[in-house]
């Protein structure tokens, strides 16, 4: 059924080409026979370019899980309040880029800052090339504004790590052996009051050979939180044994920036002046209300082409002074 209806969009990505390109056809015939159809034309123009930009996309989707859905976590970096903060920034992007895009998302694991913003999260995004796409996020935001949480209204720099993984569909076997395992029950954050903060539902995995930790708390029945966080954990020892192999691979590994809060991927600059940009691939963007609203379709076409052949933005509006 999924590959049926793989082929069946391919056929529906055919017609509509053909119908644009049809439409175009017939509009600079009009021009030619001197009627006025500029305005027309440059509509459809940009309609049949923007489409061909979201199918170049989906090419550029060729990694063996790219097609997956995926788990993200963010993790503010140090800075207290004015990075907790950022870090729901960004869960609120990225969860509003899931909604334009028609995809499903589901907050497995939250944990609440203090006084504002979040000290970590851990959500799903399912839907088809989920992983592939939000690639391009994997790595260290940095963000740069007057803090509102600052008397004094100074410049404050912000970082918040974002990791993506695949979910692993259920036909590859990620073998978890019980005795490398050690699972801790607890009652769940958040408003008391509710069976769910009654009872030990909450449930925390440790995967002791490798230290790998993940939790689950937002659903009142144990049993469905070990299943997401059992979920949560073949996903993170998927991307722990493709992270060795990619260690292997020089060439793959020269490409990848360390996660690390020196090697930033992304800077948001909202004062001095406005604007967001990519260190991977020189993209520079200087409507950052949108983006941050969750339109990254530019951010994540230019990374998928910049990984693929190397070749970077070209901006006009560069800045070579984010710091």
């Amino acid at each position: 059924m999924q590959d049926r209806k793989r082929l069946e969009e391919q056929v529906a990505q055919d017609v509509k080409i053909s119908s644009l390109t049809g439409d175009l056809d017939t509009l600079f015939e009009l021009a030619r026979e001197g009627e006025d159809v500029n305005a027309d034309l440059e509509r459809e123009m940009k309609s049949l370019g923007g489409y061909l930009e979201k199918l170049e996309t989906q090419m550029l989707l060729a990694g063996p899980n790219d097609a997956a859905s995926a788990i993200i976590t963010i993790h503010p970096g140090a800075g207290g309040t004015e990075s907790q903060d950022w870090a729901e920034m960004l869960l609120r992007m990225y969860l509003r880029w899931a909604e334009i895009n028609r995809m499903e998302t589901v907050i497995t694991d939250r944990l609440e800052g203090e006084g504002a913003g979040i000290k970590s999260v851990t959500f799903e995004v399912n839907g088809e090339n989920a992983y592939g796409l939000l690639q391009s996020e994997v790595g260290v935001h940095r963000l740069v504004r007057i803090s509102p949480f600052d008397a004094n209204a100074r410049r404050h720099t912000s970082f918040a790590s974002v990791f993506v993984y695949p979910q692993i569909d259920d036909e590859i076997i990620i073998d978890i052996k019980q005795e490398d395992l050690r699972v801790d029950t607890f009652r769940a954050g958040g408003a008391g009051g509710q069976h769910v903060n009654r009872t030990d539902s909450a449930v925390r995995m440790t995967h002791l050979p490798t230290n790998i930790v993940v939790q689950c708390q937002n659903e009142r029945s144990q049993h469905k939180n070990r299943a997401s966080a059992m979920k949560q954990l073949r996903a993170k020892l998927y991307e722990y044994e493709m992270e060795k192999k990619r260690v292997e691979d020089r060439k793959l590994e020269d490409t990848k920036l360390g996660i690390n809060f020196g090697s930033q991927i992304r800077s948001y600059v909202l004062a001095p002046y406005r604007m967001i940009k990519d260190h991977r691939t020189k993209l520079a963007v200087g409507d950052v209300d949108r983006v941050l609203d969750g339109d990254l379709e530019a951010l994540i076409h230019t990374f998928l082409v910049w990984r693929k052949t190397g070749k970077t933005a070209a901006t006009g509006s560069d800045k070579d002074d984010i710091d």
